[in-house]
């Protein structure tokens, strides 16, 4: 007796006919394009790493020179103090003197011993000449008027170092949170971080050739 095999049960039988062919294929090129994914962020995580050191390079610069500006500014504040204290002591001293004289003076006017009186008149000299010598000595730089002007030298360097220190101040403070955003970047895979990131380490570098080349600028920019 013949037995006829139906056509689909003849067909499930064949060998070598399964499904798993277009899995397999549909499996390999989701792969490859995960591949081609990681490889992309891979290249974009090099260049936010590069980002980065430049940054951090930029960081370091920026607070070395804050640090020497600080030093720079405390110690011009010290030296204008200290000849400001100096040229308080000429002034005491040559009011002293002055007073000296004048009521030397006096007594001279109505001495009636010569000798006296000539003696008077050379000591009331001599403290006249104290005091100028207090008022101006050029050779020594320690009159008066001379401290005056190294003390007012010594404030404008100060001025200028506190300047330069602000705006290196604000230039690390744009190079770290610069940083931050680039390392958030990687993080989350978010490129506008990185673009951010890289603005504000123009910024940062803008604000510290500044402070290097313009210390004064900004304030009067803020004047204008």
């Amino acid at each position: 007796m013949l037995v006829v095999i139906p056509a689909r049960r003849a067909e499930r039988a064949a060998p070598g006919m399964t499904n798993e062919g277009p899995n397999n294929m549909a499996e390999a090129h989701e792969q490859m394009e995960h591949a081609e994914h990681a490889e992309h962020a891979s290249h974009e995580n090099r260049r936010i790493a590069l980002l980065i050191a430049v940054l951090a390079l930029f960081l370091s610069f920026s607070e070395t020179l804050g640090k020497s500006a600080q030093t720079e500014a405390i110690s011009a504040n010290v030296e204008s103090s200290n000849l400001w204290a100096f040229f308080q002591a000429k002034t005491i001293r040559m009011t002293q003197v002055k007073t000296a004289a004048e009521e030397l003076k006096l007594e001279a006017a109505v001495a009636s011993d010569a000798a006296a009186k000539s003696a008077m008149d050379k000591q009331i000299e001599a403290w006249q000449k104290t005091a100028a010598r207090y008022e101006s000595e050029p050779e020594t730089h320690e009159g008066r008027k001379e401290l005056s002007e190294r003390a007012k030298e010594a404030e404008e360097s100060r001025d200028l170092a506190l300047a330069k220190y602000h705006h290196y101040e604000l230039a690390s403070a744009a190079f770290q949170i610069g940083i931050v955003l680039a390392s958030a970047a990687v993080i989350t895979g978010a490129v506008a971080l990185a673009w951010l990131s890289g603005a504000l380490g123009v910024v940062g570098l803008v604000i510290m050739g500044l402070g290097v080349y313009a210390p004064h600028a900004l304030y009067l920019a803020h004047l204008l």
